[in-house]
């Protein structure tokens, strides 16, 4: 059969659009409208240069930084080394802001011992400043700075210890007599001012004063130590805190080192040590050679509770006067510390020589000999306010008060550690102190201190009031109202309440 289409209706028809026979998995848009092989050969482009900016280094940021135009800022010099840590503990005894109380009087050796002057406030000698400075009996924390000039209030424990300090100088009965002392109390109580009270009392009868301020930085590992010797490995010595020691010893007690003479020899220091040598002299080996640090200070002790001289040395032998040991934060004694020893193993408190020898003078004397020949006192305090919590320390405390008490440590009422607790057996062997048998050498006592009575709270309120500081009506009834906001008396809570108020005062 003919088809119908003629060749001439077949050459009419269009022809045959490239894009429709193109297969169908290629789509107009990835069909480019021309090529050459120039540029499917051609390389990739490089990256722009940007100069010599190196690569960002590891976590650097990538973003520009722009600088700011103006004047360049000078940042500040940080302060030199140690002036932050003397900003932090420096002591201000005087506001000369504050009014002067014309009528106080100063501590000496008559007063100290007057009950008329109970709840008074009594003012530091001024020439004795420099010697209570020099055995760190200020702290920084404590109100100096707001009055005229350093005073202290005149509590019934405080009048206690000037009769004790003046009967031990002068009652021929109570001489080589030795007190021990423990005070514990609440934070704010005032056992720190107490020690500052005994060492001031102690200086206006020229007693030698030996003091610790604080015990925590003997086991902070921020001092030097050392293997005492090789037969003794475990047995640690602190020669640059004992020459911090010998310091404020010769520093405070000059005026009575310069008089003393040695009176017999020490081999320890060889050559070093003179017949006509004072103790004065002899201390200060040790504070110019810490390495002999510990030798000087143990023939400087020798020196002290020496009660005769020996043989060649009589000629300028003179009597030793009482000394007062004062130690304050003694709770850091009673655990580790953060030294380490060769074994990597922390090293407890006791094994340190410095804290064996002050630990050692609360046991009884040994060989018929006080801890104390010359006879004086011994006072450690704890602390309410940096006190680390040693159970061992509480419960040895509780039976030295119940051994004072007369009870025995076979009876049932005898304080016991709790059971299955963790306990120190090290700590309660130095605080377990019987009797002596030296009939001047007293046992171990514990005395807390607690709020002061009204009577004394009003003066020492009063004697905010005369400085200017306190600006109110002073009555019993304000007394009393202001005695119980303060804990029922509590020294440091008083303060306080002094310098918050500043209503217009008059005193009646």
């Amino acid at each position: 059969m003919v088809s119908s289409f003629c060749w001439s209706c077949l050459t009419r028809l269009p022809t045959a659009s490239p894009r429709a026979m193109l297969p169908p998995t290629l789509t107009p848009q990835r069909v480019a409208a021309f090529h050459t092989s120039s540029t499917l050969l051609a390389s990739p482009l490089k990256k722009k240069s940007t100069g010599n900016v190196a690569a960002p280094r590891y976590r650097q940021a990538n973003s520009a930084r722009m600088k700011k135009k103006g004047k360049a800022v000078e940042r500040a010099r940080p302060p030199p080394a140690g002036e932050r840590r003397a900003l932090r503990k420096r002591i201000v005894l005087s506001n000369p802001n504050a009014l002067e109380v014309e009528d106080m009087q100063d501590i000496s050796a008559e007063n100290m011992v007057d009950s008329r002057l109970h709840g008074a406030v009594l003012g530091l000698p001024v020439p004795m400043l420099d010697q209570l400075r020099a055995v760190q009996a200020f702290k920084p924390k404590q109100g100096w700075s707001i009055f005229r000039r350093p005073g202290t209030v005149m509590r019934r424990e405080s009048l206690e210890l000037g009769r004790l300090i003046d009967s031990i100088s002068n009652n021929p009965e109570d001489k080589g007599k030795v007190v021990k002392r423990v005070l514990t109390g609440a934070k704010g109580t005032g056992k720190t001012v107490h020690l500052l009270q005994a060492m001031a009392m102690a200086f206006t009868k020229e007693w030698v004063v030996i003091t610790v301020p604080e015990c925590q930085d003997l086991v902070l590992a921020n001092t030097s130590y050392a293997p005492l010797s090789d037969k003794t490995p475990n047995v640690y010595v602190q020669n640059e805190a004992t020459a911090a020691l010998l310091n404020r010893t010769v520093t405070a007690n000059q005026k009575v080192l310069s008089t003393l003479k040695v009176s017999r020899e020490h081999p320890a220091l060889k050559s070093l040590v003179a017949r006509d040598m004072t103790l004065q002299d002899l201390a200060n080996i040790g504070i110019q050679d810490p390495a002999a640090a510990w030798a000087v200070f143990q023939a400087l002790w020798t020196e002290l509770a020496a009660t005769s001289a020996a043989p060649g040395f009589e000629a300028g032998f003179s009597p030793r006067p009482p000394m007062l040991v004062a130690v304050d934060g003694i709770g850091h004694w009673m655990k580790e510390t953060k030294y380490r020893s060769a074994k990597f193993e922390p090293v407890h408190a006791h094994d340190l020589v410095f804290v064996q020898h002050f630990l050692s003078l609360l046991k009884p004397g040994n060989n018929q000999q006080s801890a104390l020949p010359n006879g004086g006192i011994l006072l450690y305090a704890t602390s309410g306010s940096n006190s680390p919590s040693v159970y061992s320390l509480d419960v040895a405390l509780k039976q030295v008060a119940a051994r004072r008490q007369g009870v025995t440590p076979s009876s049932s009422n005898f304080p016991q550690p709790a059971a299955y607790s963790k306990i120190d057996q090290r700590v309660f062997a130095a605080l377990d102190a019987p009797a002596s048998s030296i009939p001047t050498e007293g046992a171990l006592e514990l005395q807390t201190m607690a709020g002061v009575s009204r009577d004394e709270a009003r003066g020492f309120m009063e004697y905010f009031a005369r400085s200017g500081l306190l600006r109110q009506h002073v009555t019993e009834e304000w007394v009393n109202e202001k005695w119980t906001l303060a804990g029922g008396g509590v020294i440091g809570e008083l303060e306080m309440l002094g310098r918050r108020l500043t209503v217009p005062a008059q005193v009646e």
